[in-house]
């Protein structure tokens, strides 16, 4: 696992199953209805249980690079942050991207939490490039704990593939 420390703080890679991870959140890469379809959300649904589609189902959905949480259900970790990461084409893709992020990082703070694990979000069927993806969710979390006052102790990227992993790493080297 590559670590780059930030104030009290650390951003971490980790190869894996997002579902896993054992932090106080876990963020779905959700699209804008909340519908917990396929890809990270899939998996999402099928390990967390019904809760979390129905408490999503209440919310009725939420804006493009905006976020929303929720119980984690059945999953290790206790909530579910649904940030919506931008499709490609849709235009203004990385500011979006940079909002879903940061609105997640808002999120676990106002709740006290001090944990939190992201997928690459919109690269699977929203055809973001992983590269900059990458770019802007790394810089956008290195920023948030460089300026902001933060009881966050982790960020862990969990990234599904072996190449994933080795995209995030190479921009992670480019901060330490």
């Amino acid at each position: 696992m590559d670590i780059l420390k930030i104030k009290n703080a650390a951003i971490k890679l980790k190869k894996g199953d997002i579902t896993e991870s054992e932090t106080d959140a876990i963020v779905n890469a959700a699209n804008s209805s909340l519908i917990l379809g396929g890809g990270v959300a899939g998996a999402i649904r099928k390990k967390g249980g019904p809760t979390i589609q129905a408490e999503c189902d209440k919310l009725g959905g939420t804006p493009v690079g905006t976020a929303v949480i929720t119980t984690g259900g059945n999953l290790k970790a206790k909530h579910v942050i649904h940030a919506v990461g931008p499709r490609m084409g849709e235009g203004n893709e990385d500011n979006k991207l940079k909002n879903a992020t940061l609105n997640s990082l808002k999120l676990i703070d106002k709740r006290n939490l001090k944990s939190i694990a992201f997928p690459a979000i919109s690269t699977g069927i929203f055809g973001y490039p992983i590269e900059r993806c990458a770019k802007n969710m790394i810089s956008a979390v290195k920023n948030y704990l460089e300026t902001q006052s933060t009881k966050i102790e982790k960020v862990i990227f969990v990234l599904f593939t072996e190449s994933d992993y080795n995209v995030f790493q190479n921009e992670l080297k480019k901060f330490g």
